[in-house]
């Protein structure tokens, strides 16, 4: 059996980093919710900085890797992670670039979280400073890893890790938009950027492989989804368990935090996106986003009261809402496009 390549072993190891990432902070999202109390060191703060420092671990060695070929006068396959770009004397291959940036910047930002805590006591809300600042750098890791793989794609295993890659930043991205949720606009702000990132994410897919893989990337955040639904309370109440402390009072029936705001149906909001990019011919992207956009934003008001989250949407807020998903969707889909072809420009087309 062949030994997995280096460009394997580093993208995997991104991979790794980011879904430790994810799982970490829906465990302790949904610690805040059924328990509360918590300090800096909590096993769910410990693997969401885990996460961050298993990817920029790998980020950092693949730099080295290739920053070690170039001064040898090696060519770096720009199909692992894409092609080199010079950073303070450093040959950096520009997914590991992004990612293990975005790594760093976490660093940095734990340690205001820190001061932050230290100074003005815990948190009542997600959308504080040092948060929404530690949300902002994981992000950054995970586009990371999605060009880490797009330029992967013509490889058996870039297809793979895109599958799972552009899923956990569809699962991860509400939390940027938590401090939004209130802004005075005519529309759901988490709703309408929230079609914004799910949309981008199809097209990229559809455009990075082919029309119909964004539905296979919508078919796998739908098993992520299942697995985090029953993961998040019971990675919450096993720790309250372990540690003697009481859950909330008021918890039953409701759904677990951040799974149940995931949106449920992306897979209609895929086969519309791979449908219209099959049959359009001119401006196919954008109109396939703003299926997306507009199918995305509508699923996910009326998954609030289908899930338990709150009441039924207003008939003029689903119509807002609608018509700002479309106009975001559209958006996404110019964009996505546009990143996709990035992405293909510099792949070298050898499947593995």
């Amino acid at each position: 059996m062949p030994r997995p390549s280096a460009g394997v072993l580093g993208a995997s190891a991104v991979l790794l980093g980011t879904t430790t990432s994810l799982f970490g902070i829906v465990w302790d999202v949904q610690w805040h919710v059924d328990v509360g109390p918590d300090t800096f060191f909590t096993l769910s703060h410990l693997m969401l900085y885990a996460g961050s420092a298993i990817a920029g671990v790998a980020a950092l060695t693949m730099v080295l890797r290739a920053t070690a070929a170039q001064r040898a006068g090696r060519a770096v396959d720009p199909g692992e992670g894409g092609r080199t770009v010079r950073v303070l004397g450093f040959d950096a291959p520009l997914g590991y670039l992004i990612a293990g940036a975005g790594a760093a910047m976490f660093l940095l930002y734990g340690l205001m979280d820190l001061w932050w805590h230290t100074v003005y006591g815990f948190d009542a809300t997600l959308g504080s400073p040092p948060h929404m600042a530690l949300f902002s750098s994981i992000t950054v890791t995970m586009v990371g890893s999605i060009i880490v793989f797009g330029h992967a794609h013509a490889r058996r295993w870039g297809r793979i890790g895109l599958a799972l890659a552009l899923p956990i930043l569809i699962t991860f991205s509400p939390l940027m938009f938590d401090a939004l949720e209130d802004a005075p606009l005519p529309f759901n702000a988490g709703v309408a950027l929230a079609a914004f990132c799910c949309t981008l994410s199809l097209v990229l897919a559809a455009g990075v492989v082919r029309p119909l893989f964004a539905v296979v990337a919508a078919g796998v955040l739908g098993v992520l989804q299942i697995i985090l639904w029953f993961w998040a309370p019971w990675a919450s109440h096993a720790y309250a368990e372990s540690s003697r402390l009481p859950l909330r009072d008021g918890l039953e029936g409701l759904p677990p935090e951040m799974p149940s705001v995931v949106p449920m149906f992306l897979l209609v909001a895929a086969l519309a996106v791979a449908g219209v990019l099959i049959g359009a011919r001119r401006w196919a992207a954008p109109l396939a986003g703003a299926a997306g956009g507009l199918i995305t934003a509508v699923s996910l008001d009326l998954q609030v009261p289908l899930v338990g989250n709150g009441p039924v949407t207003a008939p003029g807020a689903l119509l807002a809402d609608a018509l700002a998903g479309l106009t975001l969707g559209a958006a996404a889909g110019f964009v996505a496009w546009r990143f996709a072809g990035m992405l293909n420009s510099s792949v070298v087309r050898r499947v593995a």
